[in-house]
């Protein structure tokens, strides 16, 4: 593996915000993913015809992110980047609870879709765990009621960018 730098990078345009919309999960299990330098062309289920299900969650407000932290040591010679995501989801119930706890108990890869329109997915090789998480309904009237997550994954590289028609050939089971 060379490594040696390809391209140089311009101060690009301020045309970009933060913050997540959604996260959308897929059962853990082995993929056939093409990854095209960084961006992710095509994904199946080991199956290699079958395109994956995902259950997408709505996640709009402060508080939700994705950081990725470049974990390097030369003694080692080793290199990975732990993805981390913080997320807020609005409301108790008993339903949720049920799929909260299967989301912990599991090891989902995961779909972050940020307020730019761009979808990167964080485990792709070995999943997310559930590192931390609340289930609380607050103490005073404007309180959040509802649930609050870590996920962390451990992969090679950053998460790679999700292309829109890989998207678009997945089943994505919306939230009611």
């Amino acid at each position: 593996m060379s490594c040696l730098l390809t391209v140089g990078r311009v101060e690009p345009c301020k045309d970009s915000v933060g913050g997540i919309e959604s996260l959308t999960f897929l059962n853990y299990q082995e993929y056939v993913v093409t990854d095209t330098a960084g961006v992710i062309t095509a994904m199946f289920e080991d199956d290699g015809t079958t395109p994956p299900t995902g259950y997408r969650y709505i996640c709009r407000g402060a508080g939700n992110n994705l950081t990725q932290n470049v974990n390097s040591s030369r003694d080692n010679g080793t290199t990975f980047v732990q993805q981390d995501i913080a997320a807020t989801f609005k409301k108790l119930s008993a339903a949720s609870n049920e799929e909260f706890m299967l989301m912990i108990y599991g090891r989902p890869l995961v779909i972050v879709e940020d307020y730019n329109g761009v979808r990167w997915m964080c485990g792709v090789n070995w999943g997310c765990d559930a590192t931390a998480g609340t289930a609380v309904t607050g103490a005073a009237m404007g309180d959040l009621s509802g649930y609050t997550l870590t996920l962390s994954g451990m992969e090679r590289k950053f998460a790679p960018q999700l292309d829109d028609a890989t998207y678009a050939t997945m089943t994505i089971v919306e939230g009611v």
